[in-house]
Order: structure tokens, then sequence, then C-alpha cells
């Protein structure tokens, strides 16, 4: 079976692994104080230009998005994301479980716009009865969303002016931020993301750990943050576990090397697509393809690849999501090329 369902079947980069092996008999002092650890911290901090952020390790994506919302939020408040967003639709209702209900708007091309949330936001206060209502606590996107588009740095600035304008923190879950920076259609960085957001985070789950996603509020944290990742019972006892793969992954620039080949295999994959005369679900730049496919040709396709069922098109279509990741060879394209 050709694996094309995800971006984390594999275990973790070879300098990755090499790295673990090569630390891991050291005694080191836990949760997060170790000297990799620490380390790792400075380097995100000089990556992002942001050298009085606040950086913490969490070990997967939920969590992440769990711990972040929340510890920004009051307890009447929710967290307003396009109906599309990853925290709206395949997180299980992880936030809600924390008592904050997610704010849904329409997504446009997978992404919130700037003027529907001022839209939203100008409706929800002009009624008296906002009060007896769920109020909005922050705004929440993905880079890449989840259907493998980007923000560019005009669209994700105008959603922040409208977020400075409510005082709401914009909150950029960056899951796939890795696969997202090597786009040659993105024009956003890490910097960037630092001066316009209130918190971020880079994903290393997707993007060639084992485990793992680096917090980053720029401005500094919310107070007590590292005490509310331990009451959610998300703080790492072994926290040298993810500080050592950070440590690694923010060297020499990997964090900017390990996502371009699977860039560079989503590309052939949807030229090679394009020429066959397949149809795509919606134009996706990065590592996440869809394409509608019918229901019997989907059958068929399962028989030799391991893909995601995204959503019914109709009766007789279905889109499904061809996903390629760090780990991606060149000769698994090929093959999937030939069955296609």
């Amino acid at each position: 079976m050709l694996a094309f369902c995800n971006d984390y079947s594999e275990g973790c980069h070879p300098k990755i692994l090499q790295r673990l092996i090569e630390t891991n008999l050291e005694e080191l002092p836990g949760y997060g104080s170790d000297k990799y650890t620490l380390s790792a911290k400075e380097k995100i901090k000089v990556a992002c230009h942001a050298p009085s952020s606040d950086v913490f390790f969490l070990t997967g994506g939920t969590q992440a998005n769990q711990v972040v919302i929340a510890g920004l939020l009051a307890n009447y408040e929710g967290a307003i994301a396009c109906d599309s967003g990853h925290i709206a639709v395949h997180e299980a209702g992880a936030i809600e479980a924390t008592g904050h209900k997610v704010l849904t708007i329409p997504a446009k091309n997978g992404k919130l716009v700037a003027e529907d949330l001022r839209n939203y936001l100008e409706d929800f206060y002009h009624g008296s009865s906002y009060e007896h209502m769920v109020q909005p606590g922050l705004v929440y996107v993905s880079q890449s969303t989840e259907y493998g588009t980007l923000y560019s740095k005009k669209e994700l600035t105008s959603l922040h002016e409208v977020c400075l304008a409510y005082h709401l923190p914009l909150f950029v879950d960056g899951a796939r931020l890795g696969y997202a920076l090597v786009t040659p259609e993105n024009d956003l960085s890490l910097a960037d993301l630092a001066k316009i957001c209130e918190v971020f985070y880079f994903g290393g789950t997707k993007d060639g750990l084992l485990c793992g996603e680096a917090v980053v509020f720029p401005k500094g944290a919310p107070k007590h943050f590292f005490t509310t990742i331990k009451r959610q019972g998300a703080l790492m006892a072994k926290g040298r576990l993810l500080g050592v793969q950070f440590d690694t992954l923010f060297s020499d620039d990997l964090y900017l090397e390990i996502g371009k080949p699977a860039i560079v295999a989503a590309n052939r994959l949807r030229q090679a697509l394009k020429t066959k005369g397949y149809q795509f679900a919606i134009d996706s730049p990065t590592n996440q393809t869809f394409i509608v496919l019918e229901n019997k040709a989907m059958a068929q396709l399962a028989q030799q690849v391991w893909f995601d069922v995204w959503e019914k098109k109709d009766e007789n279509h279905t889109v499904i999501r061809l996903c390629t990741s760090w780990a991606t060879s060149s000769e698994a394209v090929d093959r999937l090329i030939a069955i296609l």
C-alpha cells in the first residue's frame, strides 16, 4: 500500500532520531528545565526575531489548541473560527470540553475573511441581548488551513486589525506551518507571525518530529501559563524529549528545509492530476491535495493507496485528500501517478 493519507505516518527525521540516541543516557532535570529545551527556546526566539517571547512545548496539535484557548479565555468566552476550522471540525469537541464554545463563521476558500469577521462582531454587539450569549474571546485560524490554502500577509494583517479593534487575541494554529513556510506562494515568515498575532505554534508532529508543538507568545504568555499546562495534564516530566527534537529542528535551518520534499512531491502530483483531467475540490498550493472521485474509482484506488476520505460531494462522488510529507519519496509519487 502507498501511504498518502497524512503527513505523520513515518516516525521522525534521521537527524532528530540520531540526536535522541546521542542524548538518551544523559541525566537531565525534568519539566522542560533541561539545557536542550532552554536552547531550543532561544533558537525559536531568534528565528521569530522575538527575543522577549515566551515559548512552551506541548506534545500534539489538539493539546496545544485546547491548552492555549483555555488559557486565554475567561469562563464565559468562546473562540471564533471559520466553520471548516480544525477546532470546529476535527477535534472531537476538545475546546467545548474545557467549557468554551467554538463560534463559527462560514469559510471562504478554507479561510476566515476579515470583512466577515468584522460583520459578525458588529452584528453580535448590535443587539441588546448579547450579554446573554457566549462572548467572543479570541480568533482562531490555521496556517495552512484545513483545506491546504494559505493566508497571505495582507489577509492575516487585516484579520488582526479587526481583532485589535475588538480587543481579541489572534491565535494561529501552525500544525502544518513548516510546510506553509516553504510553499512558493507563501509570503509570511515566522517574524511576520510574531508581529501580527498574539500566539501561534510551530507544529513538529507533522513536520519530522516524533511529536511536539512549539507554542510561541511573541508579546508574553498569560499569567501562570505553565501552571495551566500542568493543570490540564499536558506537562511532560521528560520535557527533554520535546526539547532535544526542537533544538535539532531549529539548528542549521532544518525547520526551513525539512518540509520542502513534501511541497515538491505535491506539486508533481497535482501537475499529473491536471494532465489526466482530474477534478480538484479546492486549489491548494501546500502538501494537501483534494480531488473529486467517482465512488467506484475511489474504491478501486483504496485497494492500492492509503488516502483520506474527506467529504461527500454528491450521491456518486466523494472528495478525497492525498497528503505528502517530509519523507515522501520520488518513487512513491511515481507509483501513485501510474496508478491514477
